[in-house]
Order: C-alpha cells, then sequence, then structure tokens
C-alpha cells in the first residue's frame, strides 16, 4: 500500500475498536497537520494543566476518550467514533500559534486566547487532504472550534436561543462527550467543578430537545409551514430559524407575523468567502449570472487602474457599499465578491444584508493548499505566493449561522454541502 491507502486504512479503523496513541497518530497525520510536530514544546498552564505540555495533554485526553467509548459512550460507533477521535487529537491544535503569558489578578498565566476557532481555520484547507467524508470534515472542524462552549453557555446561563445556535453549528452530544474526555486529560484542582459544568450543560440540551436530535431544525420548521409559495417558503424558513437563534423570538410561530410582508419580495444577498484561486469567479459565472456583482478587485481596477492596487482602500469600500445598498434596496439579488476571509468584514455584509431584509448565502470555498497554489497559477490575475500563504494563515472560517444558509464548495466548483433550506 502507498502512504495514502495507508492513511486511509488507519483512518477506518478509528471507526472500529482502534485506540491509537498520540505518538501514533502523529506518525500518520503529522504530514497533514504540521502544528501536531508542536504541540510537544507548547507549555499549558501549571495550574489549569499540571499534567504538562500539550502533546502530553492531548494523549492524555484520547485515553480518557477511549475510556468513555468503552463505558459511558459505548453507543458511539462508525464515524461518529471516528469524528470524536479525530477532535480529540486536533481539539488544540492551534495552541503553538496562541500561547503566551498572561497577567491575572496580579499572577502571570499561560493562555491561548482563541486557539479554538483558529484551530477550525487551520484545519480548514488541510482537512480535505484527508481520504474521509465532507460530514466528517465539518463535524471534526465544529468540535475543535466550539470545544470551550459547552462550559461557558452554562457559566454565563446562557438561555435556548444560544443554545439552538451553536446547535446549528455542532452536534451537541458529540461536543459533550469531546469536553468530558478533554476534562479527565487533564490535571487541575477544579475538576469536579469543570465536570458538573458539563453535566449541566447535558441537561439543558436535553431539556430543550438539542441532544441526539438531528432533526431540531426540522422539526421546528414543520411549525411554521405555512406558505403555498417556495419562494417564500425558503425566505421565511431563513429569517425564522435566524430570528429564534439570536434570541429575537421566542417562539418558532411567530416568524411568520414577523417576516409577513419582507417574504413577498426580496433580494438574494450571496457573500463569497475564498482564499484567492478558490474559484469564486467561475462559480458566479455559472450559477448566480442573473445577479448583479458587487466585485472588490473590479472596482480596484476601476479606481486605480489595476487589480493588486491597494491604493484608495476607503473609496473602494465606500463604492462597494454603496452599490450594495442600491442593489438591495431595489430588491435586486447581488452576489457580493471578495475573499471575505475576515469575520468581520463578513459580519458587516450581513448587517447591511439583513437592514434590507435579504435572504443572505454564504459560499465559502475549502480546497487544499495544493489545490490553492496550482489554481493561482492558472489564473489570469494571478496573486504571489506569499499573499496565498498570507491569507491561508489569515483564514476565518465562517459559522453556519453567520447567514441564512450556507454553501461549502470545492475544487472545481464542485458542492460539498449544504444547510438552509434551498
Amino acid at each position: 500500500m502507498n502512504r495514502l491507502q495507508e492513511t486511509h486504512a488507519w483512518l477506518n479503523s478509528l471507526m472500529e475498536t482502534h485506540t491509537p496513541s498520540f505518538a501514533e497518530c502523529l506518525s500518520i497525520l503529522g504530514p497533514f497537520f504540521p502544528l501536531l510536530y508542536e504541540l510537544e514544546n507548547t507549555v499549558q498552564d501549571n495550574q489549569w494543566h499540571a499534567e504538562g505540555n500539550v502533546a502530553i495533554h492531548t494523549d492524555m485526553v484520547l485515553n480518557a476518550l477511549y475510556q468513555l467509548l468503552e463505558s459511558q459512550a459505548a453507543h458511539i460507533k462508525g464515524q461518529q467514533r471516528q469524528i470524536l477521535i479525530l477532535a480529540a487529537l486536533l481539539h488544540d491544535i492551534a495552541k503553538p500559534i496562541t500561547t503566551r503569558e498572561k497577567d491575572i489578578a496580579g499572577v502571570t498565566r499561560v493562555v491561548a486566547p482563541r486557539h479554538e476557532e483558529i484551530g477550525t481555520s487551520y484545519l480548514a484547507p488541510r482537512l480535505p487532504q484527508l481520504p474521509i467524508s465532507q460530514p466528517c470534515i465539518e463535524q471534526v472542524m465544529a468540535l475543535v472550534g466550539y470545544h470551550q462552549m459547552p462550559k461557558l453557555l452554562v457559566v454565563r446561563n446562557a438561555g435556548y436561543a444560544d443554545y439552538l445556535r451553536l446547535a446549528l453549528n455542532a452536534d451537541l452530544a458529540l461536543l459533550y462527550w469531546l469536553e468530558m474526555a478533554d476534562m479527565q486529560g487533564r490535571i487541575c484542582p477544579d475538576l469536579p467543578q469543570q465536570v458538573e459544568l458539563l453535566e449541566l450543560f447535558r441537561m439543558f440540551a436535553q431539556e430543550y430537545e438539542l441532544w441526539e436530535n438531528e432533526q431540531a431544525k426540522h422539526a421546528l420548521l414543520t411549525q411554521i409551514q405555512v406558505k403555498d409559495d417556495a419562494a417564500q417558503q425558503v425566505y421565511l424558513d431563513g429569517y425564522a430559524i435566524r430570528q429564534l437563534a439570536h434570541g429575537q423570538i421566542n417562539l418558532i410561530e411567530e416568524a411568520v407575523a414577523k417576516n409577513y410582508e419582507s417574504c413577498q419580495h426580496y433580494a438574494h444577498l450571496y457573500i463569497m468567502c475564498g482564499i484567492s484561486g478558490s474559484g469564486k469567479s467561475t462559480w458566479i459565472r455559472q450559477h448566480l449570472s442573473e445577479f448583479e456583482v458587487v466585485s472588490l478587485d473590479e472596482i480596484r481596477e476601476e479606481l486605480n487602474g489595476k487589480r493588486s492596487s491597494q491604493k484608495n482602500q476607503g473609496l473602494m469600500l465606500q463604492t462597494a457599499k454603496q452599490r450594495l445598498k442600491t442593489a438591495l434596496g431595489k430588491k435586486r439579488h447581488v452576489v457580493w465578491d471578495a475573499t471575505n476571509i475576515r469575520k468581520d468584514f463578513r459580519e458587516m455584509i450581513c448587517q447591511l444584508g439583513l437592514q434590507y431584509g435579504a435572504l443572505i448565502t454564504i459560499v465559502a470555498f475549502q480546497l487544499t493548499e495544493s489545490a490553492l497554489y496550482a489554481n493561482n497559477k492558472n489564473r489570469h490575475h494571478t496573486v504571489s505566493d506569499e499573499v496565498l500563504k498570507s491569507q491561508v494563515d489569515r483564514l476565518q472560517w465562517p459559522a453556519k449561522t453567520e447567514g441564512h444558509r450556507m454553501l461549502v464548495i470545492g475544487d472545481q466548483g464542485v458542492e460539498l454541502s449544504r444547510s438552509g433550506r434551498f
């Protein structure tokens, strides 16, 4: 067998009974995720993680997970087992690039701020290298990106909307088991309190009927299936779920009255999210040919004479936003064509779309680094390898709840997944 076949066989073994150590995982997956090699040299706070460095912690988390999979979580098998093991291995993958010292109440502590979301974005162009399914890829990314949220929701005394929003992005039961292994795979003085927070999270998730319930969203939507017009129903479903998940309504039935007029005539807003060379412009031509396109590259060319020029950034953005507002104000379907790799930039455009009552679809392009570099070399408008690497490093992968719907597109424009009603 060649290396890819060996990796495929090894990954499949995770669906069965295999329980690899961190060292074994590193030997198989290290070439795909180079930061794994740095876990051994990444220190942790000696009170929160008295066991030692991140590699030691990760090995302990894996062992704790295996014990759970043989006892309380013995019902988890197949792909869900594979997902949990990969998530346990990779949950702290970004600590080598986020760990630093911080003064907390006069004491110097070791922290790794935002390592969860940075970990998700690190995995986005790398997990597709593995011979695993797209649902597995997306769930591993979600578990890594939200693995601290279960305890935080309890600490913040969060309500149903916050639990629903989390459930729309990640499987709450898998999050619970991952975090239980995460807690049991460390040495810290407040372990009983941390475990209690997780038990409360489980209790609330079950009470809200979001525990081990893949049909939760469908069950909610069946309560508002009242439109004969398909376009109106698509709009109503998208807005209803988002409003409920952001606490703007308390009951799903309220969505009918709240969106009665706006669902009758509205604009579609598609927001591209992809590194240069992802194939965004080609995909737009193939799938959104009837849409008005607001292209930041084209506006740069208009203002500066060439697409690569970074002059007049303020004027460029102001011009683009004005064109977007004009299109949305006239209920014209529009696509915002830019890399949009930053969360705050996408949020700004989403807020504009919401102000005008548009139905927002995020189109995220998920390609491997090798595909991105190869595609870039074949583009008419290329960027340097340095720019491409910078974009890969700065990518902030979008959450499924940023808009109303989300498409994930792979190499050559292949649709990998969709969430929301289409």
